[in-house]
């Protein structure tokens, strides 16, 4: 099952409910089976390793856990806040994603 979300890998969004309530941040990656998505620098998370290759001395690593993305918005790109997304099709007839607020395109 493809769901069409209303974010996607690479967009600044703002969170508006948890701990983190008010940062932005850039999406890292989306999970869509569980609808949620990690955000840079959002949500962290200690998580404890044993020594391997990528880190030899092992320890607590601070990582981004996943956030559910009703609590995410997109930041409009040309007021700066958060705005809900529509659809609609350009000038060439593809449909593209676009911020309510400000009427403009999200690419």
């Amino acid at each position: 099952m493809n769901k069409k979300l209303h974010i996607k890998k690479g967009d600044l969004v703002y969170v508006n409910a948890g701990n983190d309530r008010g940062k932005t941040g850039k999406v890292l990656e989306i999970i869509t089976e569980d609808n949620r998505a990690i955000v840079e620098g959002i949500n962290m998370v200690s998580k404890h390793t044993k020594p391997n290759a990528k880190h030899p001395q092992g320890g607590i690593i601070k990582q981004e856990a996943g956030v559910h993305i009703s609590n995410l918005q997109v930041v409009d790109p040309a007021k700066g806040g958060p705005t809900r997304i529509g659809r609609r099709l350009n000038d060439k007839g593809k449909l593209v994603r676009y911020a309510k607020k400000s009427g403009e395109e999200i690419k």
